[in-house]
């Protein structure tokens, strides 16, 4: 019985918007900082040309930062909810527009995906 159960929510997850039944895993880097303000302004700097690992060294408050943003693989319920639906709804190479979380706000990069 709880074989069905599974299979549903597998199901039912990859139908969901943004869901990616062939997405098991990603790989993502992001920048997280304060405000909403903040997050926008590096949007923009990103969309002038910068590159997405100095904005990281230069201003995110995530330890990550040191490491470009870079936070390695990560599969679905290892991040808060609001980063793995975005996260999880993007593809290879994208930027996201801020994303809110508890702890800030984040611009993230899809780098990989399995």
């Amino acid at each position: 019985m709880s074989y069905v159960i599974i299979l549903i929510d597998i199901i039912i997850a990859g139908f969901r918007p943004g869901g990616n039944m062939a997405v098991s895993r990603v790989r993502a880097s992001h920048i997280l900082v304060n405000t909403e303000q903040e997050a926008n302004d590096l949007l923009a700097q990103l969309k002038a040309g910068k590159k997405f690992a100095e904005l990281a060294k230069q201003f995110s408050s995530c330890p990550s930062g040191q490491k470009g943003g870079d936070l390695g693989f990560f599969g679905r319920g290892q991040m808060v909810r609001e980063f793995e639906e975005a996260a999880f709804s993007m593809r290879k190479g994208q930027v996201s527009a801020p994303v809110r979380t508890p702890f800030g706000y984040h611009i993230i990069m899809v780098t990989d995906t399995k």
